[in-house]
């Protein structure tokens, strides 16, 4: 099996932790190859998607906690996405209008015959906060908008919420806005841009003190840990990019509740790998663009995540 990926440029990936390393690290344990490529090296020649793909190995010596782990075997070469066994599409947001034209050329693409995960129309219809909004009794109160008379309606009638932008990632431009806030114009105003660009607002979940919990769907059965991110003293976010600690926990009844429901939904619309954000008893996102957390939970548990995807895409494509 041959394997491309679509990703961020090699040397800036933090291999050591990094899902997308982990999963070629499981590929080559199994003797299957891959190769790499960037969003910008996709394009459309007399009607056929095609690539500037260049063919990779990791290096037997390989140093995960600095750039040498990996190493390419010749120069990029224009080929067509079919003649992989699979594309994974495994770009980081933002989710800008260029991520958009890419999730179309993979739907060309996967109309010639490519195997494409997750699928460029699935990213594209499962934007990572607002696809909460399908399981609304799996949700604290929601509201999306940008009209800021309504947003300050539900600040009012809910007391302590968190707001934030829809294309962000990372826990960046998340506020938390407690009762009498006394920067609340100011806030709304920046996040709406003067009320031109929608954003969300949820109850706060007091149970962000125990962490936001990712929990893994791969080929729509969840895994069965999920990585609790703890804020740092002081902080309403949990993200690790924003400083939390990550910490391995088996899925509650209600997590597997929550995984099982989603991931019966949504597996089947072209989502091999989807990451639920959890808090408390609430699902708070849908990461469908590139989850994360595979080696945190894998070096706490003993679980393989990596292996556990490597077999979903085995069987997605007929190659058990």
């Amino acid at each position: 099996m041959h394997v491309l990926f679509v990703i961020d440029p090699l040397p800036g990936l933090k291999a050591w932790k990094d899902s997308s390393v982990a999963i070629m690290r499981s590929l080559a344990a199994r003797g299957h190859a891959f190769s790499f490529a960037g969003m910008g090296d996709l394009f459309v020649d007399q009607g056929r998607v095609r690539v500037a793909a260049t063919a990779m190995r990791l290096r037997g010596d390989a140093d995960w906690m600095g750039h040498g782990w990996w190493t390419q075997d010749a120069d990029a070469r224009d080929c067509d996405l079919t003649e992989f066994d699979a594309v994974l599409m495994r770009k980081d947001p933002p989710f800008d209008m260029e991520y958009v034209y890419a999730t179309h050329l993979f739907d060309y693409a996967q109309a010639q015959g490519a195997r494409v995960f997750n699928a460029g129309s699935a990213i594209r219809n499962h934007p990572e906060k607002l696809a909460i909004t399908e399981f609304a009794q799996y949700t604290a109160p929601t509201l999306v908008s940008r009209d800021m008379a309504r947003l300050r309606a539900f600040h009012a009638q809910q007391g302590d919420v968190i707001v934030k932008p829809l294309d962000g990632m990372g826990g960046s431009g998340i506020f938390r806005l407690q009762p009498g806030e006394p920067n609340l114009g100011a806030i709304l105003e920046s996040l709406t841009e003067l009320g031109t660009r929608t954003i969300m607002a949820q109850r706060y979940i007091p149970e962000i003190a125990q962490g936001d919990k990712r929990v893994l769907i791969i080929g729509g059965e969840p895994v069965p840990f999920a990585l609790a991110r703890i804020p740092l003293q002081g902080e309403t976010r949990g993200n690790l990019a924003a400083g939390g600690r990550g910490v391995a926990r088996p899925l509650s009844a209600h997590d597997l509740e929550l995984a099982r429901a989603v991931g019966s939904r949504l597996a089947g619309r072209g989502l091999l790998l989807i990451g639920l954000d959890v808090i408390g008893d609430y699902i708070t996102e849908i990461n469908v663009t590139s989850p994360t957390c595979f080696v945190e939970i894998t070096e706490q548990t003993g679980f393989d995540v990596a292996g556990r995807f490597v077999d979903a895409l085995q069987q997605a494509l007929g190659a058990v």
